[in-house]
């Protein structure tokens, strides 16, 4: 399997078709095979390029709590290592986080950006407890998982080469990323350049304003609430949200 070198990581990467690039960016805990079906319908116009961050798919676990500011520089050092001057930037979730930081600090790395079920801090959550970002994964008892996150429980059990065991230690791991980060202030998200569309769904785990609050806090970023979908809606509505990031993305030279 093709594996890249970032730092002290061999991170797994894949890249497929033909055109301008596309960096995707996976969210907590997924493998890039939650994006699959958006990777599969980008290849057809653009070159796709994929990794997986530490701790996740097929990527082994790295010692020390996860930091957006790591998947920063991960997502640098890995376009630097395919060659990639800048790319169109697709990021769910944890990835549209990372997204949002690449297009705010390094702006001439992203020619546009689309950033999926993002948050810039904890109030953009919820309050249900099926909602909640802490619970999104980690279920109680009571309800049992959701299925997005008990697709991701059995993708990691497969992939992982540290083992279905360690699954545990990534959770909590993520769990103390989420509830303290990030901390991204809206005034700031006014200095990307990039053309953005902000995506999420209308039942999410963030809230619709809170998305809203992003997109109108980026100038001249679009804004679309997929219907009928949650924070799985990568996977929920796989076939509308390909057509959407098409859609937004220029034609490929």
């Amino acid at each position: 399997m093709p594996y890249v070198r970032i730092g002290d990581a061999d991170l797994y990467t894949e890249a497929s078709g033909d055109g301008d690039p596309v960096l995707l960016l996976h969210g907590g805990l997924c493998s890039l095979e939650t994006m699959r079906p958006q990777a599969d319908a980008l290849a057809r116009h653009y070159r796709v390029f994929a990794f997986e961050r530490p701790g996740h798919g097929r990527s082994a676990d790295v010692d020390g709590d996860y930091q957006y500011a790591h998947g920063v520089a991960q997502a640098l050092a890995y376009l630097d290592a395919v060659g990639l001057e800048s790319a169109h930037v697709v990021g769910y979730s944890d990835g549209g986080i990372i997204g949002l930081l690449l297009a705010l600090e390094h702006p001439a790395r992203v020619r546009s950006l689309v950033s999926i079920s993002a948050n810039l801090d904890q109030s953009a959550f919820t309050t249900s407890p099926e909602a909640d970002s802490a619970t999104f994964l980690v279920k109680s008892e009571v309800d049992g998982p959701s299925p997005g996150a008990d697709a991701e429980r059995l993708h990691y059990e497969r992939l992982s080469p540290d083992g279905p065991e360690h699954l545990d230690i990534v959770l909590r791991k993520l769990v103390r990323m989420w509830s303290r980060q990030p901390r991204i202030d809206p005034g700031d998200l006014g200095r990307i350049t990039a053309p953005v569309l902000v995506m999420s769904g209308d039942h999410d785990t963030v809230r619709p304003d809170h998305s809203l609050l992003i997109a109108a806090s980026i100038p001249g970023a679009q804004l679309c609430v997929v219907p009928g979908t949650t924070h799985d809606l990568v996977s929920e509505r796989p076939g509308l949200v390909s057509l959407l990031i098409q859609q937004f993305l220029p034609a490929s030279r």
